[in-house]
């Protein structure tokens, strides 16, 4: 299955992108074992534990491509929960900064609501790319 979303964002890439920068963020959801790689120009370059989806929540799986992002967000759906440095992909699921010892803790582990949590240093590391590159950035999602 992972093969075929890397073959999707691949081909979608190049489809969608000129030679020039492109940038991957490859998400895999797994119950013991949750990580991000960000791929840049086919390098890659980072490697983070992340949280998605807990028990009765869905992290949705697929190729994304960045709809908005928002470096001070607050959640509209759940207490007005701080979400550093969001990088929103489908409707209201994104990948975010997290605050406190506890959330922080818990990466690698399946614990949101549905979005994707990293480190709040590795959010703003990944925002602030994104932001540079957000007309060649792919989201692939899965298994």
């Amino acid at each position: 299955m992972k093969a075929l979303f890397l073959g999707l964002a691949a081909l979608v890439l190049a489809c969608a992108a000129p030679a020039k920068a492109e940038l991957m963020i490859d998400i895999k959801v797994a119950a013991h074992s949750e990580r991000m790689e960000v791929i840049v120009d086919g390098v890659p370059t980072y490697s983070w534990s992340v949280s998605t989806a807990r028990a009765g929540m869905v992290t949705p799986v697929g190729v994304y491509h960045v709809q908005s992002m928002d470096a001070d967000h607050y959640s509209t759906l759940y207490n007005s929960a701080p979400m550093p440095h969001a990088i929103f992909f489908n409707g209201n699921i994104a990948i975010h900064g997290i605050v406190g010892a506890k959330e922080i803790a818990a990466l690698g582990t399946p614990a949101s609501h549905g979005c994707v949590r990293l480190h709040p240093q590795n959010a703003g590391i990944l925002y602030n790319l994104v932001r540079q590159r957000v007309a060649d950035t792919v989201i692939v999602v899965h298994h």
